[in-house]
């Protein structure tokens, strides 16, 4: 596999579109893909970075610039993906991340039975003309990878199914597919394309099935047949269950967000705070030592800021997290204003 923990696809955050600003986190079911509709492979046309990124310049010589505004990293545009592939510059084909994983998209629409921009991680491959061979086998690797990478992180089986409004929905499909769903607008992407090379989200599904290290023919396991991870206070309380979780991980950002919740197994038993994880929920008063702090509001940089600042002083912290962008981890402020870097000043 080309991406993993240790080398993860390139990121340009595109914060400045409204989609980013408005949207809502998701629980992770899949993953959606899409082609432009137009013959323009270079990324630079849709991922532009933000105005004042501290990295503007690097990714602008990466990218290339668009010269014309009509990027998608802005508030008159309302649509908003995870992810682009498509040529830099010098006409590599890569895969860029603009939001979140777990950022719900607007990218499929609605169709008369819901909609999977709710659950799935989506992205857009840049067409070109259509007719050239060497660039479709170079996207199309790009995105089984990309698409492999999602599925290991968040435990998704590429050949299974999950179930959507009486819907039974594949994990991996594109915006045709969710179409015939009912659960997407009237669109053909990617199958007006991909037939013409002898591919289609079946050859998808297999090719990422062996990405993965599983066999083609390996028949389709449900996914919703996966342990299911159940957030409550404690396990006799199931009136206080705050949701069942496929993912771990997302069981745990929901145990986050509410005091005095746990992660339970099946069978009852907890998974998450473990002892060890639960001593860094301990409060402690933490010294502020710059004046222009940033309040997140999560642990990292990926995560948006409030648009607030600390100002010098003392304050409580109240749980500790490791994320993007600092060193000692990231404290959660007790008033619930959000989340500080603690690279920024000394525990009391």
């Amino acid at each position: 596999m080309k991406y993993s923990d240790k080398n993860k696809p390139l990121v340009c955050m595109m914060t400045q579109s409204t989609c980013y600003k408005q949207t809502r986190k998701m629980e992770i079911k899949g993953v959606l893909w899409h082609s432009t509709g137009a013959n323009n492979p270079m990324l630079k046309r849709y991922v532009q970075p933000d105005d004042n990124a501290s990295n503007k310049d690097a990714l602008i010589k990466l990218l290339g610039k668009n010269s014309y505004g009509n990027d998608w990293n802005h508030t008159s545009v309302e649509a908003g993906l995870n992810c682009w592939i498509g040529k830099l510059n010098d006409g590599t084909v890569t895969t860029v991340q603009t939001m979140p994983w777990d950022f719900r998209p607007w990218g499929c629409g609605s169709g008369s039975k819901g909609s999977c921009n709710t659950g799935w991680i989506q992205f857009e491959i840049c067409e070109d003309g259509l007719n050239d061979k060497d660039y479709f086998d170079k996207v199309y690797k790009e995105a089984c990878e990309i698409t492999a990478y999602l599925c290991k992180t968040y435990g998704i089986n590429p050949k299974g199914n999950v179930n959507v409004n009486g819907v039974t929905v594949p994990t991996i499909l594109c915006h045709a597919d969710s179409a015939k769903l009912g659960l997407g607008s009237n669109h053909g992407d990617v199958l007006h394309w991909f037939p013409k090379f002898g591919k289609n989200m079946d050859t998808v599904r297999n090719d990422v099935a062996a990405l993965l290290g599983e066999s083609s023919d390996t028949p389709s396991k449900p996914t919703e047949k996966a342990t299911l991870y159940r957030v409550r206070k404690t396990w006799a309380d199931s009136k206080t269950q705050k949701g069942a979780f496929k993912v771990l991980a997302n069981a745990k950002a929901c145990a986050d967000k509410n005091a005095g919740y746990f992660v339970f197994d099946e069978k009852g038993a907890v998974v998450y705070p473990t002892k060890a994880e639960d001593t860094k929920k301990e409060s402690f008063l933490f010294r502020v030592s710059i004046s222009d702090l940033n309040i997140r509001r999560g642990p990292g940089t990926d995560y948006l800021a409030t648009g607030r600042f600390t100002g010098k002083g003392t304050f409580t912290i109240v749980e500790v997290q490791e994320g993007k962008g600092s060193t000692k981890g990231w404290g959660r402020l007790k008033s619930g204003a959000g989340w500080i870097s603690l690279d920024h000043g000394e525990v009391v």
